[in-house]
């Protein structure tokens, strides 16, 4: 499912991404023969270079004195002291920052990319290059320079499911786990995962089904309530052949409310001397920040964290200071909001909140040490959407906030923090990029967006719109784009285009014009729900126990507040998505056919009962003890219940969301004898319908059949 960071902006800029399903290739047989299509194929083109004057790739000089940054198809340098630009500079790489630090992830050799979806590099490099860590056949192996090699682990294999070096699938594509072996600093120890597949089910994935012959793609793949792989964590001495189990469940055993049910983030220390790592029970609503002696294999508890009535962030910020004890952790606890809190690695101790804010922080931006000061960012604007820049020291006294409430920020400080450039903009304001100095006092403009190309062919951006939820208390905010041909006399119809998993957002602060599929006629929504991110825990544990409908409610309430203007049919409303915007499309129109007339669901998941144990149980528990919430939460209780048009697609080789989910839901909607129709990716994984083709089936029911029905 979806990627989940401890940084707001990114999970935000990551869910908006996912809601755009492309209009690529070639228009599908009808649909250029259709209302609306000469319009969209007329100002497609116009779409291009909408707003100029924007700045990207900034840099900053190391040594503080200037920046870098491109405008207009140019590169310019600004000198701070001189206040001006010229286009003369050529641009330098930008200063060292601080990064998630302690011998986490080093890089992999032989031009080795990310590696794909679920899985782990399996080539990783000492940090004084001479050795390389290897997995191959279930095992860990060490090659030297001179071609050398040296077989760590012998216990690995296929028959035995066990494996060391790796991790299982749902490690990778849940907890982020893209490495599962780790050079100490010094690069005389390794440390590495062993899992234990044994308890885990296996899930047959039939590929290749275009070729003359198919295959089978086996995968250890825990679905919720079932066991998962047993993981455990060792550590190789290079000089002494040692080799240490680290006792990462602290002598609990392998079992649900362990502490260690979970081992994943794994570093090394910044010292080299323990191997760190979190870990949090199968429940994930308690999480440990543990350090262990890589000899001993002893381990013991620096940072204790929990949020009981939900869940709690599986990656909360980790930054060390230059002592390489001090460190800031991210956390929810008391009301919610996440804030940074200062500890000392060596004795677990909390030394001071850093931030008190009553809104999530969203990252650190710089750490002045020299100033005792921290530069962070948080929601805390006039509404949540409008990221603002902070200056505190690190005891937690004096903070201030250096931006304007009222627009939204991206910043860019200066390696000292002496000066820091900032990008401003609302969803109706084009970017302003201006230069402070270290109090917030402007310096000097750079550059400001230009609009006009937009407005004078005809594009408005999105509206910010708001309204309530289902609840009927909690305001909630959304995006409507128009066509550049709108005209306010006239009722269109109106599609959704949705995401709705936990902490993602589909309402921005940013400018942006409105979505290209108005122009075939209709107004396009994104919108926010109560399981958004940014507002704090106490929101979204509304959906706690409860995935598919808290938020697909508000959904609907969204829908028929804005059937109530003048110029919106109710009546012809779509919705669409991929992934969890797939599950959310099915279940909108299943539940609530007073609100959504059609939807397109790419690659949903039909049934919690489906999906993998680490995310599902993150949000709804075990289905053993919360059949209710999960019986609620399928598309196939509500199949008899279709009055709507259902185009449903799904790739036949998805491992992520697997194609027995649809084929459950059209065994249930065949069952109850409804009319739906079905796309198929041949040999396509975890994918979404083609653009054209979802184009034709919206227009095909909200334009032409209801037009057709008038006439008659």
């Amino acid at each position: 499912m979806v990627k989940r960071t401890n940084q707001g902006v990114a999970r935000t800029i990551a869910a908006l991404a996912m809601l755009v399903i492309p209009v690529v290739g070639h228009a599908q047989d009808r649909l250029k023969t259709y209302p609306g299509y000469d319009q969209y194929q007329k100002m497609l083109p116009q779409r291009a270079g909408l707003v100029t004057g924007t700045v990207a790739n900034v840099r900053w000089t190391p040594d503080n004195t200037s920046f870098t940054y491109s405008m207009a198809g140019k590169n310019y340098r600004y000198d701070v002291a001189k206040k001006m630009s010229d286009t003369t500079g050529v641009p330098v790489p930008v200063a060292g920052g601080l990064g998630r630090q302690g011998g986490g992830v080093q890089s992999a050799v032989g031009g080795q990319g990310r590696p794909d979806r679920g899985r782990q590099y399996e080539i990783v490099v000492s940090p004084d290059t001479q050795l390389t860590a290897i997995y191959k056949n279930r095992n860990v192996y060490v090659k030297t320079k001179d071609g050398g090699e040296r077989q760590i682990t012998t216990e690995g294999n296929e028959k035995g499911r066990l494996k060391f070096g790796s991790a299982s699938w749902v490690y990778g594509e849940e907890l982020d786990v893209t490495n599962a072996m780790w050079w100490s600093p010094d690069s005389k120890r390794l440390a590495y995962y062993g899992m234990d597949d044994t308890p885990v089910p296996d899930y047959f994935l039939q590929l290749d089904q275009t070729q003359l012959y198919s295959k089978i793609d086996v995968e250890a793949y825990p679905k919720v309530g079932e066991n998962n792989p047993i993981v455990n964590l060792y550590v190789h001495d290079m000089t002494t052949g040692k080799q240490t189990k680290i006792d990462v469940r602290s002598g609990q055993p392998f079992e649900n409310n362990a502490l260690g049910y979970y081992v994943y983030d794994v570093r090394w220390s910044q010292d080299g001397k323990e191997i760190t790592f979190n870990r949090t029970n199968r429940r994930q609503n308690t999480l440990e920040y543990v350090a262990c002696d890589p000899t001993s294999g002893g381990c013991r508890v620096v940072v204790h964290d929990e949020w009981l009535p939900s869940w709690i962030e599986n990656h909360p910020t980790i930054r060390y200071l230059a002592d390489n004890n001090r460190f800031i952790w991210e956390s929810p606890r008391g009301e919610g909001f996440s804030n940074y809190y200062l500890y000392d690695f060596k004795t677990g101790k909390l030394i001071n909140a850093i931030t008190k804010m009553n809104a999530d922080v969203v990252g650190i931006t710089l750490i002045d040490e020299k100033a005792n000061t921290m530069y962070y960012t948080a929601r805390d604007g006039d509404n949540y959407m409008k990221i603002q820049l902070h200056r505190v020291s690190l005891n937690g006294k004096g903070d201030v906030r250096l931006t304007d409430p009222t627009l939204n920020h991206s910043i860019m400080l200066s390696p000292t923090g002496s000066h820091f450039l900032d990008i401003a903009q609302t969803h109706d304001t084009p970017p302003v990029v201006r230069l402070f100095d270290r109090n917030g006092k402007i310096v000097s403009e750079i550059s400001k967006a230009d609009a006009s190309k937009m407005k004078a062919a005809g594009f408005s951006p999105p509206e910010l719109f708001t309204y309530t939820s289902a609840d009927g208390k909690t305001v909630l905010h959304g995006m409507l784009s128009k066509p550049t041909n709108f005209d306010p006399s006239r009722k269109y119809p109106v599609l959704f285009s949705v995401y709705g998993g936990p902490d993602t957002n589909g309402a921005s602060e940013s400018f942006a014009p409105p979505s290209a599929l108005a122009e075939y006629g209709f107004l396009v929504v994104t919108l926010d729900t109560r399981s958004a991110a940014g507002r704090g825990k106490k929101l979204t544990d509304a959906i706690y126990l409860n995935l598919g409908v808290p938020e697909i409610d508000d959904f609907a309430a969204a829908s028929l507040e804005l059937a109530k203007r003048p110029y919106v049919d109710g009546k012809r409303v779509g919705i669409f998505g991929t992934s969890y915007g797939g599950y959310s499309s099915a279940l909108a129109l299943l539940r609530h056919p007073e609100a959504f007339a059609a939807a397109s669901a790419s690659s949903p998941v039909t049934s919690w009962y489906h999906y993998d144990t680490i995310y599902t149980e993150r949000y709804m528990w075990l289905p053993q003890e919360n059949k209710k919430g999960y019986d609620a939460g399928s598309a196939m209780t509500y199949a008899p219940n279709l009055k709507g048009d259902l185009m449903l697609y799904y790739g036949t080789a998805d491992n992520n969301v697997h194609p027995n989910n649809m084929m459950q839901l059209i065994a249930a909607l065949q069952k109850a004898g409804k009319h739906f129709e079905v796309q198929v990716g041949p040999d396509a994984g975890h994918s979404g319908l083609n653009g054209n083709r979802m184009m034709e089936f919206f227009i095909e029911n909200l334009v032409l059949r209801p037009m057709t029905a008038t006439t008659f």
